[in-house]
C-alpha cells in the first residue's frame, strides 16, 4: 500500500503545473503563456526559426548569417533571464461582441502594486502583429524595469481576415477596453496608467487618450502626427489607407483629419506629459511628425520632451537600449 501512495505521490510531483491566470476578469479567456509551445525553450525557439530560414535562404552562408543575426537579437542567455523574471500571457478579450486578441507581461516578483503601461504596436491588421520576438526585443525590457505591461492586437488581428482594423477608427475601442481589465490584474496599480505607442501605436495612443481620463503620462515612439502631410513624406502610405480606413476616397479630409493629432493640439491636457522618441533616418514615418508636433505642444504649454536618435531608422535599432531607458525614467518619473 505504502508503494503504491509512493508512486502516485511521485506521479503528481512529476505533473506540469497549470500556470495561474495574470488577468481574473470575465471578458478575458483563452489565457495562455507566452512561454509554451514552441516559445518554452531556447533551442526549441532557434530550431523553428532555423527551418523557417532554411526554406528562404539561398545557401549555407546565408542561412549562418540568419542564424548569427538571431542569436545577437535574443540569445539563450538574455532568453533564460526573462522568462525567470517575468511572466507572459496572451489572451482574447471581448469588445463590441467580437474575440480581440491582447497579451500581458508583469514582473513574476514585485515588493509594491506596480505601475501598469498599455503599449499600443504599430502596423497595420496582421502586418506588425506583436509576437513573441517582438515582445522580447521591445516589451520585455521594460516590464523588467518594474512595470505591467498590457496591450491589443485589434480587432481581426492574428486571423485569417484581418479587415475590420480600421486604423485609428473602431479599433481604439480595443485599447480602451484594456482600461477596465487592469484592476483584474494582480499586482497592478489602477491608479498609476500610462500608454506608449510605436509608430501606428502614436496615434492609436492620442485617439486613446481622448475618450478616458485615466492616463497620467504617455510617450511615442516614431509617432504619426499628421496623416495628410506624412503623405508627402511616404506617398505609399495611401494603400493602406485607402485598404483600412472606411469611406476613405469619399471622406479624405475629414477621416486623415481625426486621426492627426497636430489638427487638435489645443484638445489635449496640459496634465498629460508627453515623451517623443525619433531617429532622424527614419524612412517610415518622417522625423518631421515629432519635430513639428513639438513645436505644437510648445506654443499650447503641454509638457513634454522630444528625443531624437541622429542616424537611426524607425525601429531605433541603434539606439534601442537608450530609448529604453529613456521610456522607464520617462514613466517612473511620473507614474
Amino acid at each position: 500500500m505504502k508503494k503504491h501512495l509512493l508512486i502516485l505521490s511521485l506521479i503528481i510531483i512529476s505533473l506540469p503545473s497549470k500556470a495561474s491566470n495574470l488577468i481574473v476578469h470575465e471578458q478575458v479567456k483563452n489565457e495562455q503563456s507566452c512561454f509554451s509551445r514552441g516559445f518554452s525553450d531556447y533551442d526549441l525557439w532557434r530550431g523553428k526559426m532555423k527551418k523557417k530560414y532554411e526554406r528562404k535562404a539561398s545557401s549555407e552562408e546565408v542561412l549562418n548569417k540568419k542564424l548569427a543575426w538571431f542569436d545577437s537579437m535574443f540569445g539563450k542567455e538574455k532568453y533564460e533571464q526573462f522568462k525567470l523574471s517575468l511572466d507572459c500571457s496572451t489572451f482574447e478579450y471581448e469588445v463590441d461582441s467580437l474575440m480581440v486578441k491582447g497579451y500581458i507581461i508583469k514582473p513574476k516578483i514585485a515588493e509594491k502594486k506596480l505601475p501598469v503601461l498599455i503599449y499600443n504596436r504599430g502596423g497595420n491588421g496582421n502586418f506588425g502583429s506583436v509576437v513573441f520576438g517582438s515582445m522580447m526585443h521591445n516589451l520585455f525590457p521594460i516590464a523588467k524595469e518594474g512595470f505591467v505591461i498590457i496591450g491589443s492586437q485589434y480587432r481581426g488581428v492574428q486571423t485569417r481576415s484581418d479587415t475590420l482594423d480600421e486604423f485609428g477608427g473602431k479599433d481604439v475601442k480595443d485599447v480602451t477596453a484594456l482600461i477596465g481589465l487592469i484592476p483584474s490584474i494582480k499586482g497592478a496599480d489602477a491608479n498609476r496608467i500610462g500608454m506608449y505607442g510605436a509608430s501606428r501605436g502614436g496615434m492609436q495612443t492620442h485617439l486613446a487618450v481622448k475618450q478616458t481620463n485615466k492616463i497620467k503620462a504617455i510617450a511615442t515612439i516614431a509617432g504619426n502626427t499628421d496623416l495628410s502631410k506624412g503623405l508627402t513624406y511616404r506617398p505609399a502610405m495611401e494603400k493602406v489607407y485607402k485598404k483600412r480606413i472606411p469611406n476613405y476616397l469619399e471622406n479624405k479630409k475629414t477621416e486623415l483629419d481625426k486621426r492627426s493629432v497636430l489638427k487638435w493640439v489645443e484638445q489635449l491636457s496640459p496634465k498629460i506629459p508627453i515623451l517623443l522618441l525619433h531617429g532622424t533616418n527614419d524612412k517610415r514615418v518622417s522625423v518631421k511628425h515629432s519635430e513639428d508636433f513639438a513645436v505644437a505642444l510648445s506654443k499650447s504649454n503641454i509638457p513634454h520632451k522630444i528625443v531624437l536618435y541622429p542616424g537611426d531608422n524607425h525601429g531605433l535599432m541603434k539606439n534601442k537600449e537608450k530609448a529604453n531607458i529613456e521610456l522607464a525614467q520617462w514613466f517612473h518619473k511620473f507614474l
